[in-house]
């Protein structure tokens, strides 16, 4: 629905008209009311239904590409929890990358704000505005992108339904993405329904948690929260003992701070079911792979987290028994009707 108001001016003859889209607020699953504060939504940019019907067009529609073959949707499929089960994705040329795909979930709640593996963007719509002219991906100038879409039979009136103007420009793109991007909530897996009193868990999966939250055992919920954060991530940057040198710096390229070389953002728990492979360069194909790097694989070099207490024995050296069931835990975070949702596809 559209809402037109009209507002008449008593000391001329002239008439003016001012639009509003419809406001839409995001639908906040019990167990973040419950344990985390508001989503962040800047006050530029409010969540609207014609905003997000925008973003959500422009999200899986190929134009904002060099050549009109590439989406955003090509890197962060929603059967895939919005992320590539290639380890790097290609750009419209078959220029690959150097990183994984970041899967897309929950990201009204990061905090801090800063995006990517390295957190080189500050804010949703900064996140959305760099891969247009990457050349290793989808490789435009927006200049390209604003006159294709202006010049587009359907995106003019669209932008005039979700901004109350037909001038496209990339600020407003970015801004409809980020929109449809603050949509993705996922908080349905089995241990939500768990949490909320709805599902049991097996006892290896009840083992397998308790792993997760032991600091003699996995020692895992400093860096990825427990069931008091439903996020399953601190959004904050972490050197976890992959490599004793860098060939990607991660956050220090970012701040020019060596002490901060190596450093990459943790992801969620959430949706691992989905989102392999794993790690910043995609370099473990399984969940097995990741978990016998922190149990005996871990790597010391000079910025490592001081939470990688056990690097000196290699890792946390958990039993076979433990690793199972802490992979078992680990699915439990998996949420089917998140990538199913047809509200997320295209």
């Amino acid at each position: 629905m559209l809402i037109m108001a009209f507002f008449y001016c008593s000391c001329s003859n002239e008439s003016t008209e001012s639009y509003a889209p419809t406001p839409s607020a995001l639908n906040i699953p019990k167990l973040f009311q419950d344990n985390i504060i508001a989503p962040v939504i800047p006050n530029n940019n409010p969540q609207t239904t014609e905003g997000v019907a925008l973003g959500k067009k422009l999200f899986f529609d190929p134009i904002l590409s060099g050549n009109n073959t590439q989406a955003c949707a090509d890197c962060h499929a929603p059967k895939n929890a919005f992320t590539d089960t290639a380890r790097f994705s290609d750009g419209i040329d078959g220029t690959l990358g150097n990183r994984n795909a970041m899967p897309l979930f929950n990201l009204a709640w990061n905090y801090d704000e800063k995006f990517f593996w390295d957190g080189k963007s500050f804010s949703l719509e900064h996140q959305a505005f760099s891969p247009v002219t990457d050349p290793s991906e989808m490789k435009s100038t927006w200049a390209e992108v604003e006159k294709k879409l202006q010049e587009h039979v359907e995106y003019p009136i669209l932008f005039q339904q979700a901004f109350g103007t037909s001038r496209i420009d990339s600020t407003l793109v970015t801004k409809a993405i980020a929109q449809f991007e603050r949509t993705l909530i996922s908080a349905n897996s089995k241990f939500d329904k768990f949490l909320l009193g709805e599902a049991q868990l097996t006892p290896e999966e009840q083992n397998g948690f308790d792993v997760f939250m032991d600091e003699a055992r996995g020692d895992c919920f400093h860096c990825h929260g427990s069931d008091k954060n439903p996020l399953w991530t601190d959004n904050a940057f972490h050197n976890n003992g992959l490599d004793e040198t860098f060939t990607d710096l991660g956050l220090g390229a970012v701040t020019g701070d060596p002490a901060d070389n190596g450093k990459f953002r943790s992801p969620s728990l959430r949706n691992l079911k989905f989102t392999a492979p794993y790690m910043h360069d995609g370099r473990f194909n399984t969940l097995e792979e990741v978990i016998n790097h922190y149990s005996e694989g871990l790597k010391n070099s000079s910025t490592i987290d001081p939470l990688m207490k056990k690097v000196a024995q290699g890792g946390v050296n958990l039993s076979e028994k433990d690793k199972t069931d802490l992979k078992a835990f680990l699915l439990t975070l998996s949420d089917d009707a998140f990538v199913n949702n047809p509200s997320f596809s295209n």
